[in-house]
Protein backbone atom coordinates (compact mmCIF):
# COMPACT_ATOMS: atom_id res chain seq x y z
CA UNK A 1 0.00 0.00 0.00
CA UNK A 2 1.46 3.28 -1.13
CA UNK A 3 1.60 5.70 1.81
CA UNK A 4 0.40 9.20 1.11
CA UNK A 5 3.47 11.38 1.48
CA UNK A 6 3.10 14.81 -0.28
CA UNK A 7 6.80 15.14 -1.52
CA UNK A 8 9.33 12.71 -2.66
CA UNK A 9 13.36 13.05 -0.68
CA UNK A 10 15.64 10.80 -2.73
CA UNK A 11 19.68 10.45 -1.93
CA UNK A 12 22.50 8.49 -4.20
CA UNK A 13 25.68 8.44 -3.32
CA UNK A 14 28.33 6.99 -4.94
CA UNK A 15 31.54 4.52 -4.33
CA UNK A 16 34.06 3.90 -7.15
CA UNK A 17 37.92 3.14 -6.83
CA UNK A 18 39.94 6.40 -8.00
CA UNK A 19 41.70 5.93 -10.80
CA UNK A 20 42.70 8.01 -13.38
CA UNK A 21 40.27 9.59 -16.14
CA UNK A 22 39.76 12.17 -18.91
CA UNK A 23 38.59 15.34 -18.25
CA UNK A 24 34.95 17.02 -17.75
CA UNK A 25 33.36 16.88 -21.68
CA UNK A 26 30.61 17.44 -23.49
CA UNK A 27 33.11 16.49 -26.55
CA UNK A 28 33.05 12.69 -27.48
CA UNK A 29 33.32 10.50 -30.89
CA UNK A 30 28.95 10.17 -31.63
CA UNK A 31 28.48 6.33 -31.42
CA UNK A 32 25.47 4.99 -32.89
CA UNK A 33 22.56 4.14 -30.57
CA UNK A 34 19.67 1.60 -31.59
CA UNK A 35 16.08 3.50 -30.17
CA UNK A 36 15.84 0.09 -27.96
CA UNK A 37 18.51 0.96 -26.57
CA UNK A 38 18.26 4.38 -25.37
CA UNK A 39 14.55 3.12 -24.45
CA UNK A 40 15.68 0.47 -21.80
CA UNK A 41 18.69 2.98 -20.75
CA UNK A 42 15.93 5.84 -20.36
CA UNK A 43 13.83 3.18 -18.49
CA UNK A 44 16.42 2.04 -16.12
CA UNK A 45 17.61 5.43 -14.96
CA UNK A 46 14.55 7.53 -15.03
CA UNK A 47 12.60 4.89 -12.68
CA UNK A 48 13.83 3.37 -9.95
CA UNK A 49 16.46 4.60 -7.43
CA UNK A 50 19.84 3.49 -6.64
CA UNK A 51 19.49 3.52 -3.43
CA UNK A 52 15.38 2.05 -2.39
CA UNK A 53 15.20 2.62 0.96
CA UNK A 54 14.47 6.77 0.03
CA UNK A 55 12.13 6.00 -2.56
CA UNK A 56 8.20 7.01 -1.94
CA UNK A 57 7.34 6.36 -5.06
CA UNK A 58 10.88 5.20 -7.04
CA UNK A 59 8.45 4.92 -10.69
CA UNK A 60 7.76 7.98 -11.20
CA UNK A 61 8.85 10.71 -13.98
CA UNK A 62 10.98 13.32 -11.90
CA UNK A 63 12.96 16.39 -13.00
CA UNK A 64 12.86 20.27 -13.31
CA UNK A 65 10.39 22.08 -14.99
CA UNK A 66 11.90 25.77 -14.30
CA UNK A 67 15.19 26.80 -14.73
CA UNK A 68 17.88 25.22 -12.36
CA UNK A 69 19.87 27.96 -10.21
CA UNK A 70 22.91 26.49 -9.21
CA UNK A 71 25.52 27.91 -6.49
CA UNK A 72 28.51 26.70 -5.72
CA UNK A 73 30.35 26.34 -1.90
CA UNK A 74 33.38 26.17 -2.80
CA UNK A 75 34.71 24.74 0.80
CA UNK A 76 37.69 22.72 -0.02
CA UNK A 77 41.54 23.76 -0.20
CA UNK A 78 41.68 23.80 -3.87
CA UNK A 79 39.23 26.63 -5.97
CA UNK A 80 37.21 24.07 -8.38
CA UNK A 81 34.53 26.35 -8.98
CA UNK A 82 35.55 27.05 -12.66
CA UNK A 83 35.51 23.53 -13.91
CA UNK A 84 32.30 23.27 -11.88
CA UNK A 85 31.07 26.50 -13.45
CA UNK A 86 32.01 24.90 -17.05
CA UNK A 87 29.98 21.83 -16.12
CA UNK A 88 27.24 23.39 -15.38
CA UNK A 89 27.02 25.79 -18.75
CA UNK A 90 27.89 22.75 -21.03
CA UNK A 91 24.84 20.94 -19.10
CA UNK A 92 22.74 23.71 -19.97
CA UNK A 93 24.07 23.88 -23.55
CA UNK A 94 23.72 20.18 -24.24
CA UNK A 95 19.88 19.79 -22.97
CA UNK A 96 17.23 20.92 -24.86
CA UNK A 97 14.03 22.04 -22.87
CA UNK A 98 16.50 22.79 -19.74
CA UNK A 99 18.08 26.21 -18.69
CA UNK A 100 20.85 26.83 -16.37
CA UNK A 101 21.84 29.47 -14.34
CA UNK A 102 24.48 30.32 -11.57
CA UNK A 103 23.31 32.52 -9.05
CA UNK A 104 25.24 34.91 -6.95
CA UNK A 105 23.74 34.18 -3.62
CA UNK A 106 22.62 31.07 -1.97
CA UNK A 107 19.54 31.98 -1.30
CA UNK A 108 18.04 31.97 -4.70
CA UNK A 109 19.15 28.74 -5.41
CA UNK A 110 17.64 25.17 -5.82
CA UNK A 111 20.64 23.42 -6.49
CA UNK A 112 23.31 23.41 -4.36
CA UNK A 113 27.04 22.02 -5.36
CA UNK A 114 29.01 21.63 -2.26
CA UNK A 115 32.67 20.66 -3.29
CA UNK A 116 34.86 19.91 0.05
CA UNK A 117 37.97 17.97 0.56
CA UNK A 118 37.35 14.50 2.43
CA UNK A 119 38.10 15.65 6.05
CA UNK A 120 34.98 17.89 5.46
CA UNK A 121 32.27 15.79 3.65
CA UNK A 122 31.02 14.26 7.13
CA UNK A 123 30.38 17.45 8.21
CA UNK A 124 28.67 18.91 5.05
CA UNK A 125 26.53 15.96 4.48
CA UNK A 126 25.40 15.87 8.00
CA UNK A 127 24.54 19.47 8.34
CA UNK A 128 23.75 20.77 5.04
CA UNK A 129 21.92 17.53 3.41
CA UNK A 130 20.71 15.25 6.78
CA UNK A 131 20.45 17.82 8.86
CA UNK A 132 20.87 15.43 11.42
CA UNK A 133 24.38 15.85 13.63
CA UNK A 134 24.59 12.50 14.37
CA UNK A 135 23.35 10.61 10.94
CA UNK A 136 25.70 7.44 9.19
CA UNK A 137 27.45 9.36 5.99
CA UNK A 138 27.45 6.99 3.28
CA UNK A 139 29.50 7.14 -0.38
CA UNK A 140 32.32 8.95 -1.72
CA UNK A 141 30.20 11.93 -2.86
CA UNK A 142 26.22 11.49 -3.24
CA UNK A 143 23.45 14.05 -4.32
CA UNK A 144 19.94 14.54 -2.75
CA UNK A 145 16.49 15.52 -4.57
CA UNK A 146 13.44 16.84 -2.87
CA UNK A 147 10.66 16.12 -5.78
CA UNK A 148 6.73 15.74 -5.94
CA UNK A 149 4.24 15.29 -8.87
CA UNK A 150 5.51 19.09 -9.96
CA UNK A 151 8.48 18.27 -10.15
CA UNK A 152 11.68 18.84 -8.33
CA UNK A 153 11.78 21.65 -5.96
CA UNK A 154 15.28 20.99 -4.30
CA UNK A 155 18.90 19.18 -5.61
CA UNK A 156 21.98 19.44 -3.45
CA UNK A 157 25.24 17.44 -4.32
CA UNK A 158 28.32 17.27 -2.42
CA UNK A 159 31.66 16.59 -4.72
CA UNK A 160 34.87 15.81 -2.76
CA UNK A 161 37.78 17.75 -4.44
CA UNK A 162 41.08 16.18 -2.80
CA UNK A 163 41.08 12.44 -3.51
CA UNK A 164 42.18 12.71 -7.34
CA UNK A 165 40.54 14.26 -10.39
CA UNK A 166 38.62 11.05 -11.83
CA UNK A 167 36.67 10.93 -8.54
CA UNK A 168 36.72 15.19 -8.19
CA UNK A 169 35.04 14.76 -11.95
CA UNK A 170 33.24 11.49 -11.75
CA UNK A 171 31.37 12.95 -8.71
CA UNK A 172 30.91 16.17 -10.77
CA UNK A 173 29.27 14.94 -13.74
CA UNK A 174 27.41 11.71 -12.26
CA UNK A 175 25.69 14.34 -9.28
CA UNK A 176 25.30 16.88 -11.24
CA UNK A 177 23.21 14.87 -13.73
CA UNK A 178 21.40 12.32 -11.28
CA UNK A 179 20.13 15.88 -9.14
CA UNK A 180 18.23 16.60 -12.47
CA UNK A 181 16.04 13.58 -12.20
CA UNK A 182 17.90 10.56 -13.33
CA UNK A 183 17.85 9.01 -10.58
CA UNK A 184 18.74 5.42 -10.58
CA UNK A 185 22.35 3.46 -12.20
CA UNK A 186 22.45 0.03 -13.83
CA UNK A 187 25.23 -1.70 -14.40
CA UNK A 188 24.25 -2.75 -17.70
CA UNK A 189 24.48 1.05 -19.26
CA UNK A 190 28.47 0.60 -20.29
CA UNK A 191 28.45 3.92 -22.30
CA UNK A 192 26.65 5.30 -19.04
CA UNK A 193 28.10 7.32 -15.87
CA UNK A 194 24.67 6.25 -14.38
CA UNK A 195 26.64 2.69 -13.85
CA UNK A 196 29.56 2.99 -10.72
CA UNK A 197 31.19 0.33 -12.23
CA UNK A 198 31.80 2.47 -15.56
CA UNK A 199 34.81 4.82 -15.60
CA UNK A 200 32.87 7.22 -17.32
CA UNK A 201 34.16 11.29 -16.16
CA UNK A 202 32.61 12.96 -18.96
CA UNK A 203 28.87 13.80 -20.16
CA UNK A 204 28.78 10.73 -22.47
CA UNK A 205 26.76 10.55 -25.96
CA UNK A 206 24.42 8.12 -24.52
CA UNK A 207 23.16 10.30 -21.07
CA UNK A 208 23.19 13.43 -22.99
CA UNK A 209 20.43 11.80 -25.58
CA UNK A 210 18.97 10.30 -22.33
CA UNK A 211 18.42 14.12 -20.28
CA UNK A 212 17.18 15.75 -24.15
CA UNK A 213 14.57 12.59 -23.77
CA UNK A 214 13.94 13.46 -20.29
CA UNK A 215 13.87 16.90 -20.60
CA UNK A 216 11.50 16.38 -23.85
CA UNK A 217 8.14 18.20 -23.48
CA UNK A 218 6.48 15.83 -23.97
CA UNK A 219 7.99 14.04 -20.66
CA UNK A 220 5.93 15.61 -17.44
CA UNK A 221 6.69 14.41 -13.44
CA UNK A 222 5.01 12.72 -11.95
CA UNK A 223 4.21 10.13 -15.42
CA UNK A 224 4.16 6.69 -14.60
CA UNK A 225 6.01 4.02 -17.30
CA UNK A 226 3.22 2.83 -18.42
CA UNK A 227 2.49 6.62 -19.87
CA UNK A 228 6.00 7.09 -20.70
CA UNK A 229 6.89 4.23 -22.69
CA UNK A 230 4.96 4.97 -25.69
CA UNK A 231 5.84 8.59 -26.16
CA UNK A 232 10.08 7.19 -26.45
CA UNK A 233 10.28 6.09 -30.10
CA UNK A 234 8.84 9.19 -31.44
CA UNK A 235 10.87 11.60 -29.35
CA UNK A 236 13.87 9.22 -29.65
CA UNK A 237 13.48 10.34 -33.69
CA UNK A 238 13.26 13.83 -32.83
CA UNK A 239 16.11 14.44 -30.56
CA UNK A 240 18.47 12.09 -31.61
CA UNK A 241 19.69 14.57 -35.20
CA UNK A 242 19.78 17.41 -32.29
CA UNK A 243 22.05 15.95 -29.95
CA UNK A 244 24.26 13.59 -32.66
Amino acid sequence: MRRPLSRLILLLCLALPAVAGGPVSLRAAPPTFSTEELIDGFMKTVFGLEYRSWSWQPYLVKKYTGPVRFYVHNMAARDRRPTVYRFIEQIGAGIRGLSTIIVPTPEEANFHVYVVDRGQYRDVVRRHIYKDPTADVPGRCLVRVVSDRRGISQSAAVIVSDEGDFLFRRCLVEELLQGLGPMNDDDSLVHSVFNDRSRHSRFTTFDRLLLNMLYHPRIQPGMSPAQVEPLLPAIVREIRPLVN
